[in-house]
C-alpha cells in the first residue's frame, strides 16, 4: 500500500531532513512513526502526501508514485497534518461541506459520509460554532474528521491525539484501531504509550534516517521502550514522552 524506497529530503546545501529512508506498509499495518523533533518523521510523512517534492528517492501509494501521479495519490489518502489547519471563520459543518466538494461528494452522499465523520470524531455538540473559538482538542477532532471523511484506503495522521485529554485520547485510538484491518494507517507521535495503544510496527527515526523497525513486542524483548528510544536517539535534543 506505501512502498518508500532511498528517500533524501535536503534544504539548501547545509539540512538533510530525511537520509536514505526505506520502508514498506500494507494493509491492516498501523505504522507508529517515533522520533524526537526535527528527526525527518513530518518531513517524510509530507513527502509521501506529495505536500513536500523529495530530493531523491521514491514513494509510492497504492502503486503510484507520488510525484508523477499526485491527484491519484492524495485522492487515496487521508490526511491529518501537523496543527489541523482549517478556516477559522467556518464551522466544522461548513468545512466538512468544503472538504466533502473538494472530495467529490454531494447529495446523500456527502451527507451520509459528514454524519459518520461527526459521529466518530465526537463532534456533534460543536458542529455550528466557528472553529476559531473552538479548544485545541476540539480543532484536532475537527482535522480527523475531514482526513475520514471520503473513507480512504490510507490514513497519514501527524500526532492525531496532540491536546486531546486523556478520555478524547482513548476514542481517537480506539478509532484507530476499529479503521486499521481495512486501511493502511501511518501516525507520528512523542507519546509512546500510543505504540502499545495501537501501532503493529513502530519505526524510530532520528537525524532523518531510521534507527529501528520492528513490532512493539520486538522492542519490548530489547528493554523498557522509553529506554531503548533514549539510547537510539542519543545526542537529539528532544525526547518523547
Amino acid at each position: 500500500m506505501i512502498e518508500v524506497e532511498a528517500l533524501v529530503k535536503k534544504f539548501g546545501q547545509s539540512i538533510t531532513a530525511v537520509d536514505g529512508v526505506s520502508f514498506q506498509v500494507a494493509k491492516g499495518e498501523v505504522l507508529g512513526f517515533l522520533g524526537p523533533n526535527g528527526a525527518g518523521k513530518s518531513t517524510t510523512m509530507k513527502i509521501i502526501t506529495g505536500f513536500l517534492a523529495p530530493t531523491s528517492g521514491v514513494a509510492k501509494v497504492l502503486g503510484q508514485d507520488v510525484t508523477q501521479h499526485p491527484i491519484a495519490v492524495k485522492q487515496s489518502i487521508g490526511y491529518l497534518p501537523e496543527g489541523a489547519p482549517a478556516y477559522p471563520d467556518m464551522t466544522p459543518h461548513e468545512f466538512l461541506r468544503f472538504i466533502a466538494a473538494i472530495r467529490n461528494l454531494d447529495g446523500a452522499a456527502r451527507d451520509a459520509a459528514i454524519r459518520l465523520a461527526v459521529e466518530r470524531a465526537g463532534l456533534a455538540q460543536v458542529m455550528e460554532q466557528p472553529i476559531d473559538t473552538l479548544s485545541k482538542g476540539f480543532k484536532r477532532r475537527v482535522g480527523l474528521a475531514q482526513a475520514i471523511l471520503h473513507d480512504p484506503p490510507v490514513l497519514i495522521m501527524d500526532e492525531p491525539t496532540d491536546g486531546l485529554d486523556p478520555n478524547q485520547k482513548h476514542a481517537v485510538r480506539s478509532l484507530i484501531r476499529n479503521m486499521a484491518a481495512e486501511k493502511t494507517i501511518i501516525i507520528s507521535t512523542h507519546i509512546l504509550e500510543e505504540v502499545d495503544a495501537i501501532c503493529t510496527r513502530a519505526i524510530i527515526i532520528g537525524r532523518g534516517r531510521i534507527l529501528a523497525d520492528a513490532t512493539p513486542a520486538e522492542l519490548a524483548r530489547r528493554g523498557p521502550l522509553d529506554e531503548v528510544f533514549r539510547q537510539l536517539t542519543a545526542g537529539d535534543t528532544e525526547t518523547a514522552e
